[in-house]
């Protein structure tokens, strides 16, 4: 009983803090035309004209829940001790030259594009990857990926961003990163804590797993 309720523990935390952070922005003006212009100058090199980036390194962001891209764009500029929250020196030298609107308006432009579908490659993993997506693993503590990201890998806007079609290179080194520390913007530190106690092998299926969800 009390493993189960960490686990929601876990879960709900962050959907508290998402829903604060929507708020604040709430009601803000967007024009995904002025993102649009943007991104063909400054983000289509590495993501694509329309968010479907071509390499596997960078993520893709169309079709991303927008207020999640507003926050990752805003967490990669440095704050006033000239640290950003999110730790990136390329990103951060993009971030550093958009306005609060301009990252508002990138963030619903990429949003409003269709991403293109990816697919699992790993036949032998499919099943651990599904296993730990859609239960988890309640005995280590490892909630279910889809409690948080939805069962077909959607998100939640204003809450959890959408891994769907992702690719999985990028999704697993993501998952790393949370492990080492070396990524640390997640509210709650509910991304450190949940890789933290996945091994390569499952951090591998999951992301394969997900980029194989439409």
């Amino acid at each position: 009983m009390k493993r189960a309720l960490l686990l929601a523990a876990m879960v709900l935390a962050p959907q508290i803090l998402w829903m604060q952070a929507g708020n604040a922005v709430e009601g803000a003006k967007v024009d995904a035309a002025k993102g649009q212009e943007i991104v063909s100058k400054v983000c289509v090199a590495c993501h694509g004209a329309d968010g479907n980036s071509p390499s596997p390194v960078n993520p893709k962001l169309a079709g991303q829940i927008p207020e999640y891209l507003e926050k990752q764009l805003l967490n990669f500029k440095p704050g006033a001790n000239g640290k950003a929250e999110r730790a990136n020196p390329v990103m951060a030298g993009f971030a550093a030259m958009l306005s609060a609107d301009d990252v508002r308006n990138v963030a619903a432009y990429f949003g409003s594009q269709k991403s293109k579908p990816g697919a699992a490659k790993n036949k032998d993993t499919i099943q651990l990857g599904q296993k730990i997506w859609r239960g988890g693993d309640v005995a280590r503590g490892i909630p279910a990926c889809a409690s948080c990201h939805g069962a077909s890998g959607g998100g939640v806007p204003g809450q959890y961003p959408r891994l769907a079609g992702q690719h999985a290179e990028y999704t697993e080194a993501q998952l790393r990163s949370f492990r080492a520390g070396e990524r640390a913007n997640d509210a709650a530190k509910m991304m450190r804590t949940i890789a933290g106690k996945m091994s390569d092998a499952e951090i591998k299926a999951v992301a394969d797993y997900a980029a194989g969800l439409k």
